[in-house]
């Protein structure tokens, strides 16, 4: 449960309090004496506090000082950690309720400062029993930055006497808002999805979990079962699904809105390996220890899907998601093993931890049924990926869409999930041929995030992003409001995208 994010223009006795500021000399009227303006001054302007305290006894007030920058993109990135800062404050107080002051009128300075607060506030306490340390805060109210001024002059934000009511004039934002809470809820929807524990989430379960977000917001969906998948000749999801006492499943979410504005629908498809030991080639060591997070891309397609169809954004979006886990059981793979994939194609399997490639390759291949104007796969893939840019990005690879990566590095810099480009070279395919079959599953130690990419791109005759989330998908320490553990990555950056794109076909 996260915070729910409100507009209102009620006559009402504010409780807590948060003020944003880019310029000491924007602080509105009547809310600090003299003495506390010259502290205030101080600890913005001499010491850099971002953010500084005022205790009112019966609520405390908050001010948010965030710098004017030339990139615009970490200016809202700013507001989002400070936003998160607070949130702790306010948690901390025990608070369940807390107002943003619009003193500037920056729309998207306050909304980004309230989905910090919102994101930051998101925990899994699903079995954990004792309570105690659960966060409080549950209301996040936006007043507008226009006040109605009493006729002595006095602002009605005055907070010098404990009476009194504020009447904040709110024309704007609702519908943001209203967007912003279907968005927060989707990201922690796919962040319990990725923290549930294997014992939980098996590849059923997740599909069943998926059933249940269309059906909250719209979507259509098909599962289909490991008979189905046979029919169709899945070699690769089902030979990953070879060594589990659990069977596969192929969740399909669809969003098709009367009026829809593109003719061919955007396909993401989401890496759905529920726990992976590695297989036969079984992990070493501690390895293992977070391996629940290898379906954060089906979960991140999952929840995208379904924002953009509770959001009821004009665009046709399918979402495909094969899951299983991946066991040494009986009849696990073994390296050397040669399978025969969706689209007739075979392959050498030379590791069988290197198992996410098989399962995207056939998705992407049953992707050509859509016709797409553009398919994106979302894959914790590779720790090459890991080791070249860490936690701070995706990787992402394109092949016939570099004007639709374009966009989505501006979607990435605007909700700061962004990405890096790496090259489709036709060397790194030539790592990846095998003298036994069509294609092996492995390549060289040396760029093995491109070379999976290219594997993947050998199954796709249309527009193709790969964005390799390995990094950021799921962290074992805090890092400010994108939380602990599963991190959502990946939501934000495909509805934003989705609406871009939505924009751009109405504005042709």
């Amino acid at each position: 449960m996260i915070p729910i994010i409100s507009v209102t223009n009620k006559e009402q006795e504010l409780g807590h309090l948060v003020i944003i500021l880019s310029n000491f000399s924007k602080l509105p009227p009547g809310v600090f004496n003299a003495a506390e303006k010259t502290y205030l001054k101080a600890q913005i302007e001499t010491l850099k506090q971002e953010v500084v305290s005022f205790n009112r006894m019966t609520h405390w007030v908050y001010v948010c000082f965030i710098k004017e920058e030339k990139d615009y993109s970490r200016r809202l990135e700013s507001c989002r950690k400070a936003g998160d800062k607070i949130a702790g404050l306010l948690n901390a107080q025990k608070a369940d309720r807390a107002a943003i002051f619009d003193a500037e009128g920056e729309e998207a300075v306050v909304l980004a400062l309230a989905e910090g607060m919102a994101l930051g506030s998101y925990q899994f306490l699903k079995y954990k029993s004792d309570q105690e340390s659960k966060n409080t805060l549950k209301e996040i109210e936006i007043y507008s930055h226009v006040l109605e001024e009493e006729e002595n002059g006095q602002a009605l934000l005055s907070r010098q006497s404990a009476v009194g009511s504020r009447q904040l004039a709110v024309t704007r934002h609702v519908s943001r808002v209203t967007e912003l809470n279907i968005l927060l809820n989707a990201v922690s929807l796919c962040r319990d999805l990725i923290n549930e524990p294997n014992s939980h989430l098996t590849a059923t379960v997740f599909s069943k979990e998926a059933e249940k977000m269309a059906q909250e917001s719209g979507a259509i969906v098909e599962v289909l079962n490991k008979q189905k998948l046979s029919a169709l000749k899945m070699g690769g999801l089902l030979g990953v699904n070879q060594g589990s006492f659990e069977p596969p499943a192929f969740t399909v979410m669809e969003w098709k809105p009367v009026g829809a504005v593109n003719a061919k629908p955007l396909v993401f498809v989401g890496k759905g390996v529920v726990y992976d030991t590695g297989g036969m080639n079984l992990k070493p060591g501690d390895s293992m220890l977070n391996m629940k997070d290898d379906m954060s891309g089906a979960a991140a397609v999952a929840a995208a899907v379904y924002c953009i169809a509770k959001a009821k954004l004009p665009v046709h979006v399918v979402g495909l998601m094969p899951a299983t886990d991946n066991r040494p059981g009986e009849k696990a793979l073994v390296s050397g093993d040669i399978i025969t994939m969706h689209n007739g194609m075979t392959v050498e399997v030379l590791n069988t931890d290197a198992e996410g490639r098989l399962i995207l390759a056939d998705a992407l291949s049953y992707a050509k049924k859509y016709d797409p104007a553009l398919v994106i796969d979302l894959a914790t893939l590779t720790g090459a990926a890991v080791r070249a840019i860490g936690k701070f990005g995706a990787i992402a690879m394109q092949s016939k869409a570099a004007k639709e990566l374009e966009t989505l590095k501006t979607s990435g810099l605007e909700v700061y999930e962004r990405l890096v480009e790496f090259p489709m070279w036709d060397e790194y395919g030539e790592q990846i041929k095998s003298d036994l079959a069509d294609l092996k599953n492995l390549g060289p130690a040396e760029a093995g995030m491109i070379t999976a990419g290219k594997f993947l791109e050998k199954f796709t005759d249309y527009p193709y992003i790969h964005l390799d989330i390995a990094g950021p998908a799921f962290l074992e320490k805090r890092d400010s409001y994108r939380g602990q553990g599963g991190t959502g990555f990946g939501v934000r950056l495909l509805v934003d995208f989705v609406r871009r794109y939505g924009e751009g076909k109405q504005n042709v």
